[in-house]
């Protein structure tokens, strides 16, 4: 009975040990999946203090980069200006055309010819002479002595003073040689640049350049600038009136030419018709109606060789007598681009062909040729009412502007000058060699796809 009842307890202990080792499990399970929802408050906790976390991880990055930022743009500023200033200092030194910055210069003196110009620099060189001798041109502001000696001070004070003068001269002498029409205020920086350099180097020996010396060094490059700039124009300015005056007595030459050729042709048509009007009275039937008609002829031809007399006579005696001509290069220069000018040649066409030379790839088309009996005067009307149209508003000689055509026609019939215009440019030439451009460029496609077939054979030679 015992062994029964023991047996039963064992088997009793053994069932209860699987059920709980199963519960056990099956609690852990549950467990692992609803736990978070058991303790939400705890789970709520945590999920907060790690997004908390996050927030200042990222914060803390801003801030990092934000501070790497500030400084970058600190070293970037500082390092442009650096940059700035060694550049600036370089373009001082150096004239290249890329490190000059293009403006308009404004002449500090204004004189009429070149000679004035000349005269004053002589007269600022002479300044300077003048302030080196005195010892106003650099002065020693202590009073040195050496080996307790004053006299040696002071010739020690006067040697310096010709030190910083001979460098400061130089630095001039160097400016003033190289200024250009385009580089003057980079001189003019060069001058005052070296003035501090040098003053500041000898502020230990008390000794500078003077204000006074400074300014008559700068007048001196101004005026050998202004100098150089005004002979240049006067030099531009007789080569215009050299051209102009041969193109006068090409004028002048083709007038009294064509004179000759009309008086020499009234002649022969005067003898022929006194020797028509001589057969006539001989003539009879067919050979007089002949005789008539070949003495009208002859009429006609004595009185256009009269008005060709007429006209050359005219040329001759009015000599401002002239044509306008209103034309246009389209190939050389673009649309709504015409030169409009003058001249007083018998044939006006023959200027037109000069201009059409080989100083241009193309030649002009011809819009208007507007004759008058004072050139000059409707020439200088068109280039002042087209002042503001200029192509080049430095040289008024270059007589190129950008307007429309209907513009200049408009203005010509408002002053009386009755003249048709042809308003499309031939521009023939131009036009072709487009249209050659273009075929040669097809060709040259179409021969780049044909390839030897010996490109694409994989033999090689033996």
């Amino acid at each position: 009975m015992e062994v029964v009842a023991y047996v039963l307890l064992m088997g009793l202990a053994l069932a209860l040990a699987v059920l709980l080792l199963r519960s056990r499990t099956t609690i852990k399970r549950l467990l692992s999946r609803y736990g978070p929802l058991v303790d939400a408050d705890a789970e709520l906790a945590r999920v907060k203090e790690a997004a908390a976390q996050e927030k200042l991880e990222r914060q803390r990055a801003a801030d990092e980069e934000a501070r790497q930022r500030g400084t970058l743009a600190s070293q970037y500023a500082t390092a442009r200006q650096t940059h700035q200033t060694l550049m600036q200092e370089l373009a001082v030194l150096e004239e290249n055309l890329e490190d000059i910055s293009f403006g308009l210069y404004r002449p500090h003196f204004t004189f009429e010819t070149s000679a004035e110009y000349k005269a004053k620099l002589e007269d600022a060189c002479d300044r300077q002479r003048q302030l080196v001798r005195t010892g106003k041109a650099a002065v020693c502001h202590a009073q040195w002595t050496v080996g307790g000696s004053k006299t040696e001070g002071e010739r020690m004070a006067r040697q310096n003073t010709k030190l910083v003068l001979r460098a400061f001269n130089g630095e001039c002498d160097s400016a003033v040689s190289k200024v250009t029409w385009n580089n003057i205020t980079r001189m003019e920086e060069r001058i005052q640049k070296a003035f501090a350099a040098i003053n500041k180097l000898g502020t230990v020996l008390q000794v500078s350049i003077t204000d006074q010396f400074l300014r008559l060094k700068l007048d001196e490059l101004r005026l050998t600038h202004e100098y150089e700039d005004k002979r240049h124009a006067e030099q531009e300015e007789q080569r215009q009136i050299r051209e102009q005056m041969r193109e006068e007595e090409r004028a002048q030459r083709e007038i009294e030419k064509a004179r000759e050729e009309a008086e020499r042709e009234e002649a022969r048509f005067e003898k022929a018709l006194e020797t028509a009007r001589a057969e006539l009275g001989r003539a009879s039937g067919e050979q007089l109606e002949t005789l008539n008609a070949k003495i009208q002829d002859l009429q006609m031809q004595l009185e256009t060789a009269r008005q060709q007399k007429a006209r050359a006579v005219s040329l001759a005696e009015l000599t401002k007598a002239g044509y306008v001509y209103v034309i246009s290069n389209i190939g050389s220069f673009g649309e709504d681009v015409y030169k409009v000018g003058m001249t007083r040649r018998w044939e006006p066409m023959e200027r037109i062909r000069e201009l059409s030379g080989a100083s241009v790839p193309f030649g002009f088309d011809v819009h208007a040729m507007m004759y008058s009996e004072n050139a000059p005067a409707l020439e200088t009307a068109l280039h002042k009412w087209m002042e503001n149209q200029r192509m080049n508003l430095v040289n008024p000689r270059k007589e190129f502007f950008q307007i429309g055509l209907d513009e200049i026609e408009t203005f010509a019939k408002k002053n009386g000058v009755t003249i048709e215009f042809t308003k499309l440019a031939e521009a023939r030439e131009y036009r072709e060699t487009i249209a050659a451009r273009a075929t040669s460029q097809k060709r040259s496609v179409e021969q780049q796809d044909e390839f030897p077939e010996a490109l694409f054979t994989d033999s090689k030679p033996g």
